[in-house]
């Protein structure tokens, strides 16, 4: 991280000291500002919260390079030692669980309390003979980074919608819908599509086999983005004891649409 900056949100510890850290990592192509509900509810309750932008996305400096989770994790363990932050709860929502499972297979537990996969992309997304139950195939794929490439904004306007979407219909405010909206167009054109080909593509089932801590995998049953079938059943079916909680009628972008629920969930993981 040495040759970036990146934007990190911090709460701080309480006074008093105590607080446990938990870490938020956002999903493509949001930023940390994704997390307000999150943030308020879990410093409510005593915790210190950080949340950062990724490289290329919100307010982080935008390089032409390193949008490979090898450089995302090594991201992530600079704002660790950075912050020198220990105990750890790593929150990855979405491609942000590339940036888990990658982190503990390439730097060990040694700062980690536990961990949790939100409407995460691991085990592996792309659909191959050596991954038949991958949910995304290579055509949807291709078309989807072509039309990011041809239409920018047509296509960012159609994910944030997909994003909080399910069969029954969108599942938020316009204004909430919007807000995401905003938040995908602070993106660099360069980040977008590379992170775009590294959470379509990263093969992560070696690395969740890694994961020891208690783990909480939370997943809407409605998410059409990353489907749950395909994505958060196998990883937790993977992660030995890790506990999974199925959110009914929730659609990818669970964190807003059943806000409750979900820190409700997190809050209840995190005291255990």
């Amino acid at each position: 991280m040495a040759d970036i900056t990146l934007h990190i949100d911090d709460t701080g510890a309480p006074e008093g000291g105590g607080g446990r850290p938990v870490v938020l990592i956002h999903g493509w192509p949001l930023s940390a500002e994704a997390w307000d509900a999150q943030t308020d509810a879990l410093a409510s309750a005593g915790y210190r919260v950080v949340a950062y932008d990724r490289r290329g996305f919100g307010r982080s400096d935008k390089p032409e390079d390193g949008y490979d989770y090898d450089t995302f994790a090594a991201d992530l363990d600079g704002v660790l030692r950075e912050l020198d932050l220990t105990d750890v709860t790593l929150v990855g929502f979405s491609m942000g669980g590339g940036e888990v499972a990658r982190y503990v297979s390439a730097y060990g537990q040694e700062r980690i309390r536990s961990v949790v996969f939100a409407a995460a992309v691991p085990p592996f997304l792309l659909q191959s003979d050596d991954n038949p139950d991958g949910p995304l195939t290579e055509e949807a794929y291709q078309g989807m980074r072509g039309q990011l490439e041809a239409d920018r904004d047509a296509f960012l306007d159609g994910f944030t919608t997909g994003f909080f979407s399910t069969d029954a219909g969108i599942q938020v405010t316009e204004e909430q819908r919007q807000e995401a909206l905003t938040l995908a167009k602070q993106s660099s054109q360069t980040a977008a599509l590379g992170a775009m080909d590294a959470w379509a593509t990263t093969d992560f089932r070696d690395d969740i086999g890694t994961i020891t801590v208690p783990t909480l995998v939370i997943h809407g049953d409605g998410d059409q983005t990353v489907p749950y079938e395909g994505s958060g059943k196998r990883t937790a079916e993977t992660i030995e004891g890790s506990e999974l909680h199925v959110i009914a009628g929730a659609p990818h972008g669970l964190n807003v649409s059943h806000v409750d629920e979900f820190n409700r969930v997190l809050l209840d993981f995190l005291q255990r």
